[in-house]
């Protein structure tokens, strides 16, 4: 069995907390009783809201299997100290330059990576590249379009 650390922030968490309570004590039991009313419709191998529901209760069989897994190897990301010049780490939050362009991002482990809402995971290429580096250093990394510049201007 695996036993990786999984990085995750309180707030992440508490939302994969919250998805697996929603997911044990509403969603299963729904879907069971779904399972359950097709069932006795009769004849199971024409009856497509049966395999419907049986596929369903597989799916969420599977993400329930995933969070247990995810909850006991989380490790929670500490609030970082405010200092002045501290190196990037798990939960800092990061202020780039690129391009003349400032670029605000969050350092998170990858089950909480999210690009859209800027927040990068540690394993990602950027993301490793800004691990244990201060204000004033700057990065390279390679995208599909060359080598991009990034310089750290304040980490919190």
């Amino acid at each position: 069995m695996d036993t990786k650390k999984i990085y995750l922030t309180k707030e992440g968490l508490a939302e994969l907390k919250k998805e697996y309570d929603e997911i044990v004590n509403v969603k299963r039991p729904n879907v069971l009783a779904r399972v359950t009313q097709a069932r006795n419709m009769g004849d199971l191998s024409e009856n497509a809201e049966y395999v419907a529901s049986r596929e369903e209760l597989t799916f969420i069989d599977g993400r329930i299997d995933e969070l247990e897994i995810i909850l006991k190897q989380a490790v929670i990301i500490r609030d970082n100290v405010k200092a002045a010049n501290h190196a990037v780490k798990l939960g800092s939050t990061v202020t780039l330059t690129v391009n003349g362009k400032k670029e605000i991002f969050t350092v998170v482990g990858e089950w909480e990576a999210d690009p859209e809402n800027k927040k990068i995971s540690h394993e990602s290429p950027l993301g490793k590249m800004l691990i244990g580096k201060k204000v004033g250093d700057k990065v390279q990394v390679e995208a599909p379009a060359g080598k991009i510049t990034y310089a750290v201007i304040s980490v919190k």
